[in-house]
């Protein structure tokens, strides 16, 4: 299916996500990670307060969008860093967008990241604290980067409930075209509001501010990854539509978590 750039703009338009509506739909796909980014850190900043000239962290940033997304809007100094993406691929994105004043590039993995304590007034991640947040031992490691009273705030795609009698649906674990399912085992750490703030809370170490859910986030999840898949932008082509799989679901079981504290 082939949709011209206006087209792909005025779909990817929400009046939900007035920030993000004023980024290029065709950027913002050609440089998908997964879910629309820049949506979940819209709605993560509607949490958490930043101000210009604060230093940031911005973990697992993937293509750099969120960070750029962040230095735009909030005026922040952005410490764009992840392990996937090089960073001289991102400092490309980060020139092109007009922020290299505002943004740092930086390849590195969240268990050897190379920064002071106390160096950021905040941080957030998006659709990347999953992948290594879920360890008990991590968040006490993390925290002491920002400094005492500081902001973190996370959205992770996670579960509105758990799974009944821990049995997952069909629709989780029938094949794809590629032969594989589309549930496969690092989809374990979706976890539900409660898990994640019972998580943070036992550590005695964060005063947690927010723990939500995004409504009917599903519905905008399905939404972009079909149109990703309509303009030949799947992140995981080889995996099969997600969107079918999330569309099947219809917010039964899979949403997006969102958690903000602030370091005691």
């Amino acid at each position: 299916m082939s949709l011209t750039r206006e087209e792909i703009q005025n779909a990817l338009k929400k009046k939900r996500w007035p920030r993000s509506a004023n980024y290029d739909g065709l950027w913002t796909l050609e440089n998908n990670m997964g879910p629309n980014a820049l949506w979940l850190m819209e709605w993560l900043t509607e949490a958490m307060e930043l101000r210009p000239g604060m230093r940031v962290l911005d973990m697992g940033c993937g293509r750099a969008l969120t960070s750029i997304f962040l230095a735009k809007e909030f005026g922040v100094n952005v410490y764009a860093t992840d392990l996937w993406i090089s960073a001289t691929d991102n400092w490309k994105r980060i020139c092109e967008a007009g922020v290299q004043d505002l943004v740092v590039p930086i390849h590195a993995e969240a268990h050897a990241l190379p920064y002071a304590s106390d160096f950021f007034d905040a941080i957030v991640s998006v659709d990347a604290y999953q992948y290594f947040g879920t360890d008990a031992c991590f968040l006490p490691g993390f925290l002491p980067l920002v400094k005492r009273g500081g902001p973190i705030g996370v959205v992770v795609p996670g579960l509105v409930q758990d799974f009944e009698n821990g049995i997952l649906p069909d629709y989780f674990t029938t094949p794809q075209p590629s032969g594989r399912p589309w549930w496969v085992p690092e989809c374990w750490s979706f976890k539900t509001v409660d898990w994640w703030r019972d998580h943070w809370n036992q550590t005695g170490l964060v005063e947690i501010t927010t723990a939500d859910l995004l409504p009917d986030g599903w519905r905008d999840w399905v939404e972009f990854d079909r149109l990703a898949n309509e303009t030949g932008n799947a992140c995981l082509p080889e995996a099969g539509p997600e969107w079918k799989v999330v569309e099947a679901d219809a917010g039964r079981y899979l949403g997006f978590v969102r958690l903000a504290a602030t370091r005691r």
